[in-house]
Order: structure tokens, then sequence, then C-alpha cells
């Protein structure tokens, strides 16, 4: 066998606790490979950090143009990393923002193409700005925590279609080069009509951020942000929507509605913030097909992070093998695909060949949000409703100060039009 990647398990435990005119830039700018690729990055925790590294290793025009965050500190330690890194290649040094306006300075820095790596519930109004004025977008997953959040993102992504601009999303399966052909074989009909999957996201505990007597409670929340529905929203959203887009991408479509439960089990501590350590959802697509899903958060439990889909002539993991009439098992080489995703999108910035995955992304999104709010609701909910839904987790305006958390396990009442 070839090398193969670890996909099952991102380095969730260097992740970040803090937390982007008319015409699309021309498409032959960077045809010559001399040509510098000028990268920001918004949002410099772990997660930012790589992304950076990813990018420049996927392309030797890239340079690290200009960086942003909410805190110096994230900046500070971000910046350490990188310079020594990149060495000539990071171009940084006059050009790093800090505040709630960081985004837009790095947006508005020259820059070709930006990162966006912030805590989830930021990502709505830091890619409408950096479409807005046209720049090329690489956005973590997931795009949002609510379904206004959803709905902003695909309008952002229709109007870079409009103007020829790229968007790709962190969802690194979709450009695994084991994910990509097993999935095409799958779409070929090599394990029949798809019956039904099963999705796992099953782990220990993540870190946590205590909090210091001189942070507010919203400084607090966003240092502490995996813990915060408005911010992540929840575990089910920020982690398991990479194997739910999994299952969404082999069916091709979206589920269109779910059941679902949950709750906090063993992380009842306030440190802890208000969301679940655990779900279990059944999702079911138009077509009758069940999609049965479990996420968990506990120290000392089994660890399953994995997809498998059953067809009328065999079964597949969805990448390493397909069983039963047409039997595969990948055995190549196998990059890297946190790499591999900004070598597609920076190929595309060179070539003109457009990719925008932020329809796709936030229908994987939206489809977490859907079991998020039938496990706190305790009610049945279809694709209709909550793509529909009022309910506003993030405001349009944050600021450093009080917010209280609330005591309970579900925050939120889920709000329908």
């Amino acid at each position: 066998m070839g090398n193969k990647s670890d996909l099952t398990r991102r380095e969730f435990l260097v992740t970040s606790a803090a937390a982007t005119a008319s015409l699309a830039i021309p498409m032959n700018v960077f045809a010559e490979s001399s040509a510098e690729l000028k990268v920001g990055l918004i949002g410099c925790g772990g997660r930012g950090t790589g992304a950076a590294g990813d990018s420049a290793n996927a392309d030797p025009s890239v340079v690290l143009w200009a960086m942003g965050d909410l805190f110096q500190d994230r900046l500070d330690g971000s910046r350490a990393n990188l310079e020594n890194g990149l060495k000539e290649r990071f171009k940084a040094k006059d050009r790093q923002f800090v505040g709630w306006d960081a985004y837009k300075k790095v947006v508005d820095s020259g820059v070709d193409l930006v990162i966006l790596a912030t805590p989830p519930g930021f990502r709505p109004k830091h890619l409408a700005y950096a479409i807005e004025k046209n720049k090329h977008v690489f956005m973590e997953k997931p795009i949002g925590t609510d379904a206004p959040s959803v709905r902003s993102v695909i309008e952002s992504a229709k109007l870079a279609e409009k103007k020829k601009l790229n968007i790709v999303a962190g969802t690194q399966r979709r450009h695994d080069v084991a994910y990509r052909e097993a999935m095409k074989r799958i779409h070929d009909g090599a394990i029949g009509e798809v019956t039904s999957m099963n999705c796992y996201w099953n782990q220990g505990g993540l870190w946590m951020v205590a909090r210091k007597p001189e942070w507010s409670d919203v400084e607090w929340q966003l240092r502490n942000w995996l813990y915060f529905t408005w911010i992540s929203g929840d575990h089910i959203v920020e982690q398991h929507i990479h194997n739910l887009d999994v299952c969404n991408w082999a069916m091709d479509a979206h589920p269109v509605k779910a059941i679902s439960l949950g709750g906090r089990q063993v992380r009842t501590s306030p440190n802890y913030g208000h969301i679940f350590d655990h779900f279990a959802t059944e999702f079911e697509y138009e077509n009758g097909v069940k999609m049965v899903s479990m996420c968990r958060q506990q120290d000392g439990t089994a660890s399953r992070v994995s997809e498998y889909i059953v067809g009328t002539k065999g079964t597949s993991d969805g990448n390493n093998f397909i069983k039963g009439s047409n039997p595969w098992m990948f055995d190549g080489d196998r990059p890297n695909p946190y790499v591999e995703e900004h070598k597609h999108l920076i190929e595309a910035i060179k070539t003109g060949k457009t990719i925008n995955e932020g329809v796709r992304v936030a229908e994987s999104t939206l489809t977490a949000i859907m079991g998020r709010m039938a496990a706190y609701t305790g009610q049945e909910i279809s694709w209709d409703q909550a793509m529909n839904s009022q309910e506003k987790l993030f405001p349009d305006e944050v600021a450093f100060g009080d917010k209280p958390v609330p005591s309970v396990a579900m925050p939120g009442v889920t709000k329908f039009s």
C-alpha cells in the first residue's frame, strides 16, 4: 500500500482557542510561476496557522502577505511560527492587524487570496466582505452556526460564481485522492444503489481554556469558543460535518429530515460552556435512504471516525475499499489532503478553471444544524424547517462585555418562519 494520510484525526488539540466592485481578478495574473500569489490569513489560531503553511506547501508562488486576528497574543504566536517556517516567503511583517476590523484590513491589504480560519460564527460576514472585494477564498468548515448564516453564505457563493471567484472549503476529504477515487466508483454504480449509510466521529475530549479574572464574558467565550453554540455550532456542526459531508457526497444530495437525541453526560462543568457531549441522529434522504450518525466527545470511550456506505451490490468505507460485486482497494500515493485542497484552489486561480464549493459546504453545514436542532428540540426537523429557521445565534455585531452563559445544556429555542 502507498502512503496514507490520517484523515480521521485532525490535530484538534492545537486548534486555536480564539478565534474576508464589480470585476473579478483577471485570471492571467498568475500565469507565470514566478509571480507571487499574495495570501492573507484571517484567524491566527492553530488551524489558521496550519492552513497558511499548507497553502505555502501547495505552491512555491505563495507568500504570506497579511495577517489578522482579534487577539494580539494569538497573532504573535502564529507570526513566530510562520515567520520561522516560511523564511523569505513571510512578507506580512508590516501588515499585521488586530481587532474586530482586522479581517477588513487583511482583505484590503492587496492580497489575492484570503484564508478564513476564525471560529465559525464569524465566517459569513468575513466571506461576504472578501467576495465583495473580489478575493479568492479558502474558508474553514463549518461556514456558520445557524440558518441565517447558511443563507448568507449561499448568497455569497452565488455572487462569487458570477464574479468567477474561487471558493474552496476545509472539507479536505473532497480533495483526498482515495476518497475521490472511491466516490467516482460509487457514483458509477460499483456498489449499486445506495440503501443505507452510517457515519461516526466518536473520540475523547478536546482542549478547554480556563477563564481569567480579567476577561469579560465575551472574551472568555471567544477564547474557549468550542463550547458555545453561538460561536461553534456545537460539535455535531463544528467537527462531525466532515462525516456528514462524505455521506451527502455519496448521495449527491442532502437529507430532507432528521430525528436526534443528545445531551451533556460528562462535560457538565460550566468551564465547558453549554454544548452537548454526544449526539445520535437518523437522517433521511428524499429517496428514503437513511443515514445513522453518531458523534461523541468523552474521554475514556471507544473512538471511531469513519463512514460506511451500503449498496445493493456492495459496501464501501468511502475511501479505502469497495467490497461486493466490484471489489476495489486503494493502493497508491496519498498526498496530504490538507495541502491538496490549497493546491486545487491555487491551480484554479492560475488556470481560470473556477472551483466554488460554497453552496455544497453550506448544505453540509445545514445538515449538521438540522441534526442539532432535532436533538435540542426533541422533534423531527425537516430540511425546509431548518433552512427557513429564524433562530439567529450569532449577533450582527459582537463586542467585549457581558454575555451570560445559559446554565442549561440547550442554548436557544428553535424558531421557524
